[in-house]
């Protein structure tokens, strides 16, 4: 064989790997805010560094201009914990028109949190309306759906450290609960002076999944702090709930 033939053996050898398609492409918006900034830099490489492992394209942002662009482009767009209040009306636009176009949302944390009555339809999107939350504490946060992606790298009982929001449902949204926390665990009460929680019960989901328009929603309340975005358990999480919104695909038919 000749060295030209040779090297052009190695070409097509080498072609299909540096051509690999990406399977879907993300859109990831991260707003730095008053309680929540130092996690930017933290989520940022280690998602990057999943979209690499699993071949998916990402673009990370915090600047909501890009939905002023085509949406249409991205499989799903995740609000990090980024709330809907940071988008303008024309942007917010954008965005209701990609969900009843097919698009698919994950939201994350803090975006969860809405201010009431601003945009009631985020508000439906999330599924739940945050209340107040207790302190950071150490709980104990069980598996509700052992078919969903997002719980198949976590133990049925996994102790975890974070912000366990309380919800209620003004609009009466259907979700189907992911993950629960047992308020046994943690002390639900346990907030700053002058303000008062209370505990939602043995039902107290914390993540979950819910079709909404034309699109498939996942949210997570989990994620307060950046040393929460190099865990292997919660980045398999997230990656779990980001795979089912983007494909629709990895629900098992196993009984729960």
């Amino acid at each position: 064989m000749t060295s030209l033939a040779a090297g052009l053996a190695m070409m097509a050898i080498a072609v299909p790997d540096s051509l690999a398609e990406d399977q879907f492409k993300l859109l990831v918006l991260a707003t730095p805010g008053k309680y929540h900034y130092e996690y930017i830099p933290i989520a940022r490489d280690n998602l990057e560094r999943l979209a690499k492992l699993h071949s998916f394209a990402l673009t990370y942002t915090a600047k909501t201009q890009v939905f002023e662009g085509d949406l249409k482009q991205y499989a799903a767009v995740m609000f990090l914990n980024t709330p809907g209040e940071e988008l303008n009306p024309a942007q917010r636009a954008n965005f209701e028109d990609y969900m009843r176009g097919g698009g698919n949302a994950v939201v994350v944390h803090r975006a969860a949190i809405a201010k009431p009555n601003d945009w009631v339809w985020f508000e439906k999107m999330v599924g739940r309306t945050v209340g107040l939350h207790p302190k950071l504490q150490t709980g104990v946060v069980t598996v509700v759906d052992k078919r969903f992606p997002a719980t198949f790298g976590l133990p049925e009982r996994w102790v975890w450290s974070d912000e366990f929001y309380t919800f209620t449902n003004p609009y009466n949204v259907t979700i189907n609960p992911v993950l629960n926390v047992d308020e046994s665990s943690y002390d639900p009460t346990l907030i700053w002076p002058g303000q008062t929680v209370k505990g939602m019960g043995k039902d107290h989901p914390i993540a979950w999944n819910h079709q909404y328009e034309k699109g498939r929603v996942f949210v997570t309340t989990l994620g307060h702090n950046g040393e929460m975005y190099r865990d292997p358990q919660y980045l398999g999480h997230l990656l779990g709930g980001i795979y089912w919104a983007a494909t629709g695909l990895g629900r098992t038919s196993e009984s729960r």
